[in-house]
Formats: structure tokens, C-alpha cells, sequence
């Protein structure tokens, strides 16, 4: 299985427009953030959790160029925003494209992106079929590949996390659920959500919370993402981060 960062960023990406934030100045590449995503790569079958606004830039980028499934976290902007954008992936398969979230985030998809769903399109000819995920106790298949939905809490929102074999990803949590833990304990690839160091934030977790997460759940390894440019250098953090507890950064490649 390969897994590849297409973003790691905040909702603000870095840099954020405008700043003069020391990190958004940064000339290293592994402080240039596009917003949270990542593809999987499972028995030649491509799936991708989130759709943010980089979207297209980050298929681009990543040479990439079809998806065999979406899997949505939650309906932020930040998580969908690139929705528009799978039409050429669809002219490329000349097919459907699954995409699985809560109902309350399908609902929202389709008020948001009602022209994708209509009947009776005009313009854009996105083409794709939508799986309610409402139970996560259950686990459900993806060309055959075993997904289990995983319930995380972004302050008051409930949304997704997701695990494949010994592989999960959590993004946006600020709070994780004891059963939720359970699920992850001794998993081999961990990734997981911080904001920054400190202030405090209701809806995204910071550095201890994340580091007592991971302590929870003892991953072999865990890769940080969905960081902000308050969080600090990439190569001055990552030196004090515990044994197995890396910062992820936009185009790195995990091979399972």
C-alpha cells in the first residue's frame, strides 16, 4: 500500500495570503502546505480522503489521474472545496466515481454542488454516486479493500476518520472517543491532526493533546498533519518530537 500527503495544511494553507509570518516566508519546501489530503494506493485501486480547493493542482502535481473512490471527513470547505474538479477524472475512467461520508455531509454536497447531482446538466458533467456512512461500527468494502469508518469529533460537529489494514488517518479531530481508540490500539501507521503548540483551539487538537493521543493508542508510527504556520519551522519541530512522531509534509510518500 502507498500513501501519499497531497496536502498538509490548515483550512488557510501556507503560506496564508498576506502574512509575514516568518514559517509563510520560509524558502523550504517542507514549510509550503496545500490543504489537508492524501491518496492510497491499494492493489493498483487509487482512493482519496478529502477533496479540498487545491485539488486539481495537488492530482497534478502528484501525477495523478484517476480515483476508484472519495472518502469525505466532513463538509468544511477545506475537506470538499475541490468537488468540481473530479469531471476530468471522470473523462479519464469514463465512469462513476463512488463517494462515501456521513449523511449530513452527502446532503450538504448536494445543495453546495446541486449542478454535479442535477438531472438535467448543462455544464459541468461530473459523474458520481454517493454511500451514506451512518454506522461506524460497521466496516463496508471498497474494490474489495476492507474500510472501517471511524467516529472523531471536531468540536460539536461529528465527523470521519478512516482505517485500511493497519493504516488510519484523522484529520480536524478535537476530540477522539474512547471506542475510537480502542479501534487503533497497536496500529502500525497513525495519522493524526495538530494545530499548533499553544493557544488552545475547540476545534482542532494541539500538540499534548495530539502526543497523549498518540500515547493512547501506541502507533508503531505516527505522521502529524493538518498544521499550521503558527506550529513553527518544519526542521526546527520535527527534532523535538518523540521517537516515531514525524511531521508530515505535502508529496511525502509512505510505502507499507
Amino acid at each position: 500500500m502507498k500513501i501519499t500527503f497531497l496536502g498538509t495544511g490548515t483550512s488557510q494553507g501556507i503560506p496564508v495570503i498576506g502574512s509575514k509570518h516568518p514559517v509563510c516566508l520560509s524558502k523550504n519546501s517542507k514549510d509550503k502546505r496545500l490543504r489537508s489530503s492524501i491518496l492510497i494506493e491499494k492493489e493498483k485501486k487509487i482512493f482519496l480522503i478529502d477533496c479540498g480547493p487545491d485539488f486539481r493542482y495537488q492530482m497534478l502535481r502528484s501525477n495523478h489521474e484517476k480515483l476508484n473512490a472519495i472518502f469525505i471527513t466532513h463538509e468544511h470547505q477545506d475537506h470538499i472545496g475541490g468537488l468540481d474538479d473530479i469531471r476530468s477524472i471522470n473523462l479519464n475512467m469514463n465512469q462513476s466515481i463512488p463517494i462515501y461520508g456521513l449523511r449530513r455531509v452527502i446532503e450538504n454536497l448536494k445543495k453546495r454542488f446541486f449542478y454535479i447531482f442535477s438531472k438535467n446538466k448543462k455544464s459541468n458533467i461530473s459523474v458520481i454516486t454517493v454511500h451514506e456512512l451512518d454506522d461506524c461500527k460497521k466496516f463496508f468494502f471498497v474494490e474489495n479493500s476492507k474500510i472501517f469508518p471511524l467516529s472523531i469529533w471536531h468540536d460539536y460537529l461529528p465527523i470521519l476518520g478512516f482505517r485500511i489494514e493497519n493504516f488510519a488517518y484523522i484529520t480536524d479531530a478535537s476530540r477522539i472517543p474512547i471506542q475510537t481508540i480502542q479501534k487503533l490500539k497497536g496500529i502500525n501507521i497513525l495519522v493524526l491532526n495538530v494545530l499548533r503548540k499553544v493557544p488552545k483551539n475547540p476545534f482542532s487538537i494541539i500538540l499534548d493533546d495530539t502526543l497523549n493521543i498518540i500515547r493512547e493508542i501506541c502507533p508503531q508510527k505516527t505522521y502529524l498533519t493538518h498544521i499550521s504556520h503558527t506550529f513553527g519551522f518544519h526542521e526546527k519541530i520535527e527534532p523535538q518530537l518523540p521517537k516515531n512522531v514525524y511531521l508530515a509534509y505535502d508529496k511525502l510518500i509512505l510505502n507499507l
